[in-house]
């Protein structure tokens, strides 16, 4: 089980959505934590929300993921400021919403920049030191696009298919090399933080629009008892199991349960 007492936690697009839920829990189990996002005036609100939630101060640091050097340069400042990371949570991520032609060259490349590549910069910058103490936890936040492709989700899709693959690699690298050091990907579905404002449920039951306190609350919670997976909601642990299907199978259910137009009335935050 991880201990976040006393712990330095660092949260990727920490300043609003889950990344912000996540880190006022961890700070109020006593986590020392750290945030990195883009915007310094989010930053400031929930670092000031932070310390008052914790024994310890938080720290704020604006950091463009997709920049690479960037990446590497504040992540030498945020160790020099609150010591060397124990769990880290790439939790930064972006959507287009788009279908393929439709969608700029450029936000293809940031998806791919800030959900995918960015997690193998901050795994360079922080995974030395967490092998050389034998201890840390590096938390990837995925999706369950990353197991069924979805229409508007070309490149978010890819994107986190290929953020599955880097969780399951680096698992499997790190039981050889530093089996102390602990990993957790996690699979939602669509979460009601605005940044997939508009989609729908067509069986709400099965397939609900996630509260993003919940989610917040089950990743913590999955980050202390060192779950190697967290997929929700439940119906979500099924999708691999479908693939034994024809595809043909496959797709229709997809569309009978409502999940090939889930985004059909999508608008994100871009639209408010």
């Amino acid at each position: 089980m991880s201990e976040i007492a006393g712990r330095h936690v660092l949260i990727t697009g920490g300043a609003s959505g889950i990344g912000r839920l996540m880190g006022q829990r961890l700070a109020a189990l006593g986590g020392r934590i750290s945030v990195w996002d883009l915007h310094r005036e989010k930053l400031d609100t929930v670092v000031a929300e932070l310390s008052a939630a914790s024994r310890e101060p938080a720290r704020g640091f604006v950091c463009d993921v997709a920049q690479r050097e960037h990446v590497y340069a504040i992540a030498k400042e945020t160790a020099a400021a609150s010591g060397a990371v124990d769990i880290l949570i790439n939790n930064a991520g972006v959507v287009s919403g788009q279908r393929i032609l439709d969608l700029p060259d450029e936000k293809i490349a940031a998806t791919f920049a800030i959900n995918t590549l960015s997690l193998f910069w901050t795994a360079k910058a922080f995974l030395p030191q967490m092998i050389e103490r034998r201890s840390g936890h590096v938390v990837t936040i995925a999706s369950a696009s990353a197991l069924i492709g979805v229409p508007k989700l070309a490149d978010y899709a890819a994107s986190k298919w290929a953020a599955m693959g880097f969780d399951e690699s680096l698992r499997a690298e790190l039981r050889t090399i530093a089996p102390a050091i602990r990993t957790t990907v996690v699979c939602p579905y669509y979460i009601d933080t605005g940044m997939f404002r508009g989609v729908r449920s067509r069986f709400p039951r099965l397939l609900p629009i996630l509260n993003e306190h919940r989610v917040a609350e089950r990743i913590v919670d999955a980050i202390q008892h060192d779950r190697q997976r967290l997929m929700m909601p439940p119906l979500v642990q099924f999708v691999p199991l479908m693939r034994v299907l024809p595809v043909r199978i496959f797709d229709w259910i997809a569309t009978f349960l409502g999940v090939n137009a889930s985004m059909d009335e999508f608008t994100g935050r871009g639209a408010h």
